[in-house]
């Protein structure tokens, strides 16, 4: 599959290469290089010495990442999820020497715009939503054996859809009839089973977002990437997270909440704060796109960067 060209523009940008702190002889790595807003910053800071590692599921991410492979022997990319980051950086022999981390979590600019990926309920196409189209397995395989419980439970969960009861149901009883094979043709069944729209939102928004979250095991890999990144980073290392809603932020948010309180004691247990072991410190509270560039780039509304540095 060719992917047709797609103007990504990078999430918070200067916030989040800002927050990293970037030494120009560091080594980095950038989870979801996608098509390379961030690092392409990144590394117009670092020296001949500096080194960045991108990471990504998409095929089409990977492509471009080896176009830019072959222009700057200071960056290399994998093609893995950032659940796995831990592999690349060992073979590396990057283990504890890892100045920076950056996750820009969820589905990118050229993903949805890209019919043929099937993220999209506005186009007409073919109901994947793979991130890595060569691997497990789609949307509609998914749906067409799922019981309704299960995709039930799924909407209600991944997708806080309050009629994930009636739009199971519906998949259910409409591929007893004929298969979900298209994107439009999903979208059409949950606007008919819902009984009314939200303002400014498509019905089909939630059950979207739900399926491609449970296709592509997104929370759990966040969860994992989140504890090798801190493992592999050096001390004093710092690590980006941006999420673009409320159950990857909840995630995050948790996560770097417990990591900097430290150690689990009793309530009201006669320790200080030091002799807590906080794994790391918070860098500054959770950032959010200015208007300017909510202007430029509406997708970013949602956007939370959330940034921490290693301790220990």
């Amino acid at each position: 599959m060719i992917e047709r060209h797609s103007e990504h523009l990078p999430v918070l940008l200067n916030e989040t290469v800002a927050a990293l702190a970037i030494k120009e002889d560091g080594f980095y790595v950038d989870g979801t290089f996608g098509r390379g807003g961030h690092a392409r910053v990144m590394l117009s800071q670092l020296s001949e010495k500096g080194r960045l590692l991108g990471l990504d599921k998409d095929p089409a991410a990977i492509a471009e990442g080896q176009r830019l492979a072959q222009q700057d022997s200071r960056f290399s990319i994998e093609q893995c999820s950032f659940a796995d980051l831990a592999e690349p950086i060992n073979g590396r022999l990057w283990q504890g020497k890892v100045d920076g981390i950056l996750l820009d979590i969820g589905v990118s600019s050229p993903q949805l715009d890209v019919a043929e990926r099937g993220f999209s309920f506005q186009k007409e196409g073919p109901l994947d939503m793979r991130m890595d189209p060569d691997s497990g397995m789609s949307a509609a395989q998914w749906l067409a054996t799922a019981e309704m419980g299960e995709i039930a439970v799924v909407l209600k969960t991944l997708g806080e859809e309050r009629f994930s009861k009636r739009i199971a149901r519906a998949i259910v009883e409409t591929r007893e009839q004929s298969p979900l094979t298209t994107t439009t043709q999903l979208a059409a069944l949950i606007e008919k089973a819902s009984p009314f729209r939200e303002k400014h939102k498509h019905p089909a928004t939630r059950t979207f977002q739900a399926i491609r979250i449970y296709i592509n095991n997104e929370l759990e890999d966040l969860k994992i990437a989140l504890e090798q990144s801190l493992n592999v980073l050096a001390v004093g290392g710092r690590l980006a997270v941006i999420s673009f809603h409320s159950l990857e932020d909840r995630i995050v948010k948790r996560y770097f909440r417990d990591q900097a309180r430290g150690d689990d004691f009793p309530a009201h247990f006669p320790v200080t704060a030091d002799q807590l072991n906080p794994r790391i410190r918070l860098i500054g509270k959770a950032i959010k796109a200015s208007e300017a560039e909510l202007i430029m780039n509406p997708r970013a509304r949602s956007a939370v960067l959330r940034v921490v540095e290693k301790l220990a």
